[in-house]
């Protein structure tokens, strides 16, 4: 059944866009180590905007040049990346940061920035994804086998994390040229999570597509991509010993990122796995079903 193709390009594909982020950072820890570049004052928003987008642009090229055999529309794939990232910057950070003001109550004590984490920044994050996905090509002819809601769910968590990763340089004025080591680490870290996040969403939004699945599966799905989005969050803000703060004024005395980085690719690595085995068992329990019916 076509609904029920593995495809394994694409979890090949997605595999080595993880290393080839995580090789990204350690060509850029050499340059800068290596050159100690300088960037002028005029050129810290321009460069850094650059450095947030590559990532994205990483993923999204890697992606076509592996799925040959049946890629998705361009078109598609980029608008709802497009469509995630404009969700992001016209509700979902908006509503996390202005609405909400989590960053200004999380910080009270332990229970109060994981609930705040989950409950605010997860919850949130997540149904934009799923909507970036549910009200766009859901119903689209293109939209038809289960890997296509891995795919396209992973093509809003880029979109997401490009705005956030945008944003960041923005309000910080850029990256200065002692904060480029630290600042690419934080947008990779950005990007593992919300894409392999919404390609997790997007196993969810595919089975409730293609499956007679009961009223609760999609909530159920948002509810734990929310968790891991959440304990990722405050886990990684935990690992490391002072806050970043992108900007010209120089790098946060205490910061090391390296550690969130571990951890975001060991769940950037997990997630990818749990939905490729989700996924294997249910195009198997379909495909096992269709042989049983031609018997």
């Amino acid at each position: 059944m076509n609904i029920a193709r593995n495809r394994q390009s694409v979890w090949r594909a997605g595999l080595i866009e993880i290393v080839i982020l995580l090789v990204y950072v350690a060509v850029a820890e050499l340059i800068v180590a290596a050159l100690n570049p300088t960037i002028g004052r005029e050129m810290l928003l321009p460069v850094g905007i650059v450095l947030a987008l590559v990532p994205a642009a990483i993923w999204i090229s890697f992606f076509y040049a592996q799925d040959r055999a049946e890629p998705e529309p361009r078109h598609y794939v980029l608008g709802v990346a497009i469509l995630g990232a404009l969700l992001a910057a016209a509700v979902g950070q908006p509503f996390i940061n202005d609405v909400a003001r989590a960053p200004q109550w999380m910080g009270r004590d332990t229970l109060t920035e994981i609930l705040g984490a989950i409950l605010i920044v997860g919850f949130v994050q997540e149904f934009l994804k799923y909507a970036a996905v549910r009200y766009s090509v859901y119903y689209s002819d293109e939209f038809d086998e289960r890997i296509d809601g891995v795919l396209y769910g992973t093509a809003a968590g880029i979109g997401y994390a490009a705005f956030i990763n945008v944003a960041m340089v923005a309000n910080g004025g850029g990256i200065a040229a002692e904060q480029l080591g630290a600042g690419i680490i934080r947008i990779v870290i950005v990007t593992l999570v919300q894409a392999t996040l919404g390609g997790f969403t997007g196993y969810f939004i595919a089975r409730a597509k293609f499956d007679d699945e009961p009223l609760w599966w999609m909530p159920a799905g948002l509810t734990l991509a929310a968790v891991i989005n959440g304990l990722f969050s405050w886990l990684a803000g935990e690992i490391t010993t002072s806050p970043l703060t992108i900007g010209t004024t120089g790098a946060s005395g205490g910061y090391n990122p390296w550690p969130a980085l571990a951890l975001a690719a060991v769940v950037a690595v997990a997630l990818l796995g749990v939905t490729f085995a989700l996924m294997r068992r249910a195009n198997q329990l379909t495909l096992a079903g269709a042989d049983a019916d031609q018997k």
